[in-house]
């Protein structure tokens, strides 16, 4: 989503609305055909007394659970400003994404704990059962990566339920190699240890996802900007640029980003334009990096 293609009548905020709008139709199938397998899998866990589907079931509540407080975080985002929240509530989103990171962590510990419980006390599996099932749910991820393809690209919200999505697509994948196996070799512990492989993928995508959000609610200068080219870009607008302080970029929402500076401009060299100056500094701004919210005190 790059300014220079945006037509001059438009925002961010006119683009993020578009673009949540269909993203909340993409959510809502992905919830009904992830709500539709996950159930199928607790009941195939519970039939062939495989922890590993147990597990992905629970797994997979996580993403249902991720894509509905998508879903809801999209519908607050959405709503209209006022005078106490003037950036919107686009970082309920945000929040929204730190939940569902904290809440993988939960359900990893709980995998790894049955998981342990299961290779004390070792029980059957039934092999083929569990095989068919687990190429069912693989399918019904693999359509899942599909509605969601390039959604998690732009926004972290969407980013937390994608992540989501994928870690349940290698579980399957895990699980279906695990039925093989079980079938041919009668190696039942196989199925727990498959068990903490998917605690460990699920852990790994939410302490990224735990830290992207934390950054963006600290209000760090977002990755995909170098606040040194920012401030280089600056001073490239005009030779009166003398000097600039109290530089800030953060981030309001995945791709709104809001700026603010303090810059002193050296009247030396002669009449200096402050209206064209900081009307280019903003276009800089748009145009370079996607920062459209700019404050700029010209001193």
């Amino acid at each position: 989503m790059r300014h220079e293609h945006r037509p001059k009548n438009t925002s961010v905020a006119d683009e993020l609305f578009e673009y949540r709008s269909v993203e909340k139709k993409k959510l809502k199938l992905t919830m009904s055909i992830t709500g539709i397998m996950m159930a199928a899998e607790v009941i195939g866990g519970l039939f062939t007394n495989s922890l590993a589907l147990i597990s992905d079931a629970g797994h997979m509540f996580t993403h249902f659970f991720a894509l509905a407080i998508s879903f809801g975080a999209i519908l607050c985002a959405n709503r209209e400003n006022c005078h106490r929240q003037s950036f919107g509530f686009y970082r309920v989103e945000i929040l929204a994404a730190l939940f569902n990171s904290v809440f993988v962590v939960v359900v990893t510990v709980w995998i790894t704990i049955a998981a342990i419980n299961r290779i004390i006390h070792p029980a059957p599996v039934l092999g083929v059962q569990m095989f068919i099932i687990a190429v069912i749910g693989l399918i019904v991820n693999l359509i899942s990566a599909w509605i969601l393809f390039g959604a998690g690209k732009e926004d972290l919200n969407i980013k937390s339920a994608f992540l989501h999505m994928w870690a349940d697509t290698l579980s399957s994948v895990a699980i279906v190699i695990g039925a093989i196996v079980i079938y041919f070799t009668r190696w039942n512990i196989i199925d727990p240890l498959l068990s903490m492989i998917i605690a460990v993928l699920i852990l790994g995508w939410g302490w990224q996802l735990f830290k992207d959000s934390i950054s963006i609610l600290l209000e760090s200068t977002p990755k995909s900007i170098d606040s040194l080219k920012v401030e280089q870009a600056l001073k490239e607008c005009s030779p009166a640029v003398a000097e600039i302080t109290d530089l800030h970029i953060w981030e309001i929402t995945s791709k709104m980003y809001s700026l603010t500076a303090h810059i002193r401009l050296d009247h030396s060299r002669g009449a200096v334009d402050t209206k064209k100056i900081l009307s280019k500094m903003k276009d800089t701004l748009n145009a370079r990096f996607d920062i459209e919210h700019a404050t700029i005190e010209l001193e």
